[in-house]
C-alpha cells in the first residue's frame, strides 16, 4: 500500500513538472459559483455540452458504415439497424442525444435570458450560444436526410422549397443546399459534407471561444446580489463541489438517454423514391415545428406580399432582434426593462409551445 501511494506520487510528480497541473488545479479552486435558488439552471450548460460530446462519439461510431451516396444510404443504415453489433442502439442514441441537445441549449438560453446573464460583459458569451444554437439546427436539418427515406427525403424538399422564398438570394441558396433544382443524390452528399465537415468545424470553433469566455470571465451573479453585504452572499467551490454535482447530473442524463435509446428505438422507414407521392404526416423536427406550423397559418397573399416570404421575414426580423438582446436591453429604460424583458420572455416560450402542440394535435 505504502508503494502503491508513493508510485502515485511520483506519477503525479512527474506529470506536474511537464505540465503544470497543480497550478490548473489551483486555479479551479479559486472559482466559484454562487448558491441561491436558481443555482440549477447553471447546469444546463454543462448539460448541452454532454449530449454534444455523445453526438460526436456515437456520430464517428455511425461514420465507419455509413455511405452517403443515393443508392448505399438507406441500406447502410438498413445494415447498421440489423448486421452492426449494437449498431440500432448507438443510431438511436445518436438521434435522441441530438434531440436532447437542442432542447438543452433552448432551456440553457432562456435561463441566460431570465438570469440576465448575456448583459456586460457577457455579451459575447451570448452572441456564441446563440450562434451555436442556429448550428445545433443546422446539425438538425442536415442529419435528418441522411438516412435517405421517405419522410426525410419529402420533409427537405418542403424546406428546401421555403428556403427559396428568401428574396433575391433565396433561389441560389436553395441551390446551393440542393446542389441542383430538385432534391437528388447531390443534395445527400452535400448534406452529408454539411454534417460531418462545415458544421463540425465551425461549431468547434464557436465553442472553443464560448467556453473560454464563460471560464475566463466567471460565473454570472444575480444581479440583486450587488445590493447584499458579503456576509449575505453564499458561494459554492467549483472544485470539487459544483464539479461533483454537475457530474452527477450527467450520469443521470445518460441514464436518461439510455431509457430513451433502448425502449424508443429510432425508426428508419421506408427508402426515399422521388417518383412516390409525398407520405402522410410530413413535418420537421419540433425544435422547427412552431416556425413551420406559423408559415401555415399565414394566408398565400397579405395584400401583396407571399405568405411565406411574410412569415419568413417575421422570424428572420425576430432571430436577429434577439441575436442582439444585450444591445437592445441596454437602450431600455432601467426602471422598466426587467418586468418588460420577463414579458417577452414568457410570450416568445408560450408561442413556442402552443405552436408545437398544434403542429402535433393538428397534423
Amino acid at each position: 500500500m505504502i508503494e502503491l501511494t508513493s508510485l502515485k506520487k511520483r506519477i503525479s510528480a512527474w506529470i506536474d513538472e511537464r505540465y503544470e497541473i497543480s497550478n490548473l488545479i489551483s486555479y479551479m479552486k479559486k472559482k466559484s459559483v454562487p448558491k441561491f435558488r436558481a443555482t440549477f439552471w447553471y447546469y444546463l450548460g454543462g448539460i448541452t455540452l454532454l449530449l454534444f460530446i455523445v453526438q460526436v462519439v456515437s456520430g464517428i461510431l455511425l461514420l465507419m458504415y455509413y455511405k452517403g451516396t443515393e443508392n448505399l444510404a438507406f441500406e447502410s443504415v438498413q445494415f447498421i439497424n440489423t448486421k452492426v453489433y449494437f449498431g440500432w442502439l448507438i443510431r438511436s442514441i445518436h438521434s435522441w442525444s441530438a434531440n436532447l441537445m437542442i432542447l438543452g441549449a433552448f432551456l440553457h438560453m432562456f435561463s441566460v435570458f431570465f438570469l440576465r446573464s448575456y448583459r456586460k460583459p457577457r455579451e459575447l458569451t451570448w452572441y456564441t450560444g446563440f450562434i451555436l444554437l442556429l448550428l445545433g439546427f443546422g446539425f438538425g436539418f442536415s442529419g435528418y436526410l441522411l438516412p435517405w427515406n421517405e419522410l426525410a427525403y419529402f420533409a427537405t424538399k418542403v424546406g428546401t422549397d421555403i428556403v427559396k422564398q428568401v428574396p433575391f438570394v433565396g433561389h441560389y441558396f436553395m441551390v446551393l443546399l440542393r446542389g441542383g433544382e430538385e432534391v437528388t443524390g447531390a443534395t445527400l452528399s452535400r448534406f452529408y459534407g454539411f454534417h460531418v465537415a462545415v458544421l463540425p468545424a465551425i461549431f468547434t470553433v464557436f465553442l472553443t471561444a464560448h467556453l473560454m469566455f464563460i471560464q475566463r470571465q466567471g460565473i454570472h451573479e444575480p444581479e440583486d446580489w450587488k445590493n447584499k453585504s458579503e456576509s449575505e452572499r453564499s458561494y459554492m467551490p467549483f472544485f470539487p463541489n459544483f464539479l461533483l454535482r454537475d457530474l452527477l447530473l450527467w450520469l443521470i442524463v445518460i441514464n436518461i438517454l439510455a431509457i430513451l435509446a433502448v425502449f424508443f428505438p429510432w425508426e428508419l422507414g421506408q427508402k426515399a423514391n422521388a417518383f412516390a407521392p409525398a407520405p402522410k404526416g410530413i413535418r420537421p423536427e419540433w425544435y422547427f415545428m412552431f416556425m413551420f406550423q406559423t408559415l401555415k397559418y399565414i394566408p398565400g397573399k397579405v395584400w401583396f406580399i407571399d405568405g411565406e416570404l411574410l412569415g419568413i421575414g417575421f422570424f428572420g426580423i425576430a432571430g436577429f432582434l434577439w441575436f442582439m438582446l444585450p444591445f437592445w436591453d441596454k437602450r431600455t429604460k432601467i426602471g422598466i426593462r426587467n418586468k418588460l424583458l420577463n414579458y417577452i420572455g414568457i410570450i416568445v416560450i408560450m408561442f413556442i409551445i402552443v405552436l408545437t402542440i398544434l403542429g402535433y394535435v393538428l397534423e
